[in-house]
């Protein structure tokens, strides 16, 4: 195997191949970026709609709660291809990377959304009676009272999720988007060694993730030092 490899070298790290690599992995970076940044908005928005109390509301919160629950407890592969599906029987023409953006947005919503609000409830319900007391709305109460407090709670595992995330984007490939694990098969079906193909898309998700984790804790270092303060 390993001269195989040695043999195969030359030709696979070409230049072709390798800005082949660098797009894939840009794909695969935008998935989880792309869609942990519009799951936190939109998860973010369907936590205040649970956190309200008018009875109008009530239909709006029952639906919020029930996206929630059940995007996390679906497969993101069964969602790639329900969504994949849905589009192909609307006749659209729309991307396959939308598609697969589409159902990571979902899932990212879904379990982004419990992050932020296990974040909010861990502000002492004090703080809540009090912006009621100064008669502040709920987005006053967020905005101005319990968001300054939360967030250095929610911030560290919305980031650990995301770079979780960034692994379990590889399902995409089942749909054709080219992103790292994609590649690697593309690769190997040219007649490349599975073990260099694979292996350097193993490099290439460690090169990825690693400067990111360490972003992260070097974050969470600077959150904590913060919070004692």
């Amino acid at each position: 195997m390993l001269e195989r490899i040695l043999e195969e070298a030359p030709r696979f790290f070409n230049y072709y191949n390798m800005i082949f690599l660098l797009k894939a992995m840009l794909t695969t970076f935008a998935l989880s970026a792309i869609g942990c940044l519009v799951g936190f908005v939109i998860g973010f928005f369907l936590v205040i709609c649970r956190r309200t109390t008018e009875w109008e509301l009530f239909p709006i919160r029952v639906l919020a709660m029930l996206f929630v629950e059940f995007f996390r407890r679906v497969p993101l592969l069964v969602v790639l291809m329900l969504v994949f599906f849905f589009f192909q029987l609307m006749g659209s023409d729309i991307s396959i990377f939308s598609i697969g953006l589409f159902s990571v947005c979902f899932m990212s919503t879904a379990f982004i959304a419990e992050i932020i609000r296990a974040g909010l409830e861990s502000v002492h319900q004090n703080q809540w009676d009090t912006a009621m007391a100064m008669n502040f709305n709920l987005l006053q109460s967020l905005f101005l009272v319990i968001i300054p407090q939360a967030w250095k709670v929610i911030l560290p595992p919305v980031f650990s999720f995301f770079l979780v995330f960034i692994k379990d984007t590889a399902l995409a490939s089942q749909i054709g988007v080219i992103e790292l694990t994609y590649a690697g098969k593309m690769l190997n079906n040219k007649g490349f060694s599975p073990a260099l193909a694979f292996g350097t898309i193993l490099l290439l998700y460690f090169a990825l993730s690693y400067p990111l984790a360490r972003f992260g804790k070097w974050m969470e270092v600077r959150i904590a030092t913060s919070r004692n303060r």
